[in-house]
């Protein structure tokens, strides 16, 4: 049985920091894992949530035309997902956040319609990664993580670990941390077992 692993970047910053750090998890994922369905999110139309309540009713989001219905799909289908975002300002990137918002419709549907996405044979596992260039405070580093595990939640995601990496700051400054390159890797690997 291959696992199928969902894949979110959130940086709007191409070949950056968070690309690398992403990009080395996913090469322990590949190592064992079968199918990896990568987003960009800088790159697709996805709208923030406008708080319609449509979702609330149905389990499914009312505004159908955009980016998210494929991601929606690959959500329900994953074992695994993997989620990549800079921290900005103690929080994810607006891309990720505008994806996570629009999640609502997993919440209402897990929450107030008692349906949650089934964990299927595989279970259902997480990984979060976040950059920061602020070391002096891993508050930022927190509040964002707490933001992705909500998400976590709300897609029945109950397992996760988190690589968290403060003070890569120019283009490509991540290579200059092997140490929490490697730890991100074999994070990957984690996350593929069964």
């Amino acid at each position: 049985m291959g696992l199928k692993v969902v894949a979110f970047l959130g940086s709007p910053r191409k070949r950056g920091n968070t690309e690398i750090l992403l990009e080395a998890a996913l090469s322990g994922i590949r190592e064992k894992a079968g199918e990896i369905f990568l987003f960009r999110l800088g790159e697709l139309n996805i709208p923030p949530c406008r708080n319609c309540g449509g979702c609330a009713r149905t389990g499914r989001c009312a505004f159908r035309d955009d980016d998210m219905q494929g991601i929606y799909e690959a959500i329900r289908a994953a074992d695994r997902v993997v989620l990549a975002s800079p921290i900005y300002f103690f929080s994810v990137s607006a891309q990720t956040k505008s994806m996570i918002d629009r999640c609502q419709a997993f919440w209402s549907e897990k929450y107030l319609l008692k349906r949650p996405i089934p964990p299927g044979p595989a279970g259902r596992k997480g990984l979060i990664l976040l950059v920061g260039a602020y070391k002096r405070d891993v508050s930022g580093l927190r509040c964002a993580e707490t933001c992705v595990t909500s998400f976590f939640h709300s897609i029945n995601i109950s397992e996760h670990r988190t690589v968290g990496v403060l003070g890569p700051d120019a283009l490509g400054s991540m290579r200059d941390y092997p140490d929490r390159l490697a730890e991100a890797v074999e994070a990957g690997r984690r996350l593929a077992d069964l």
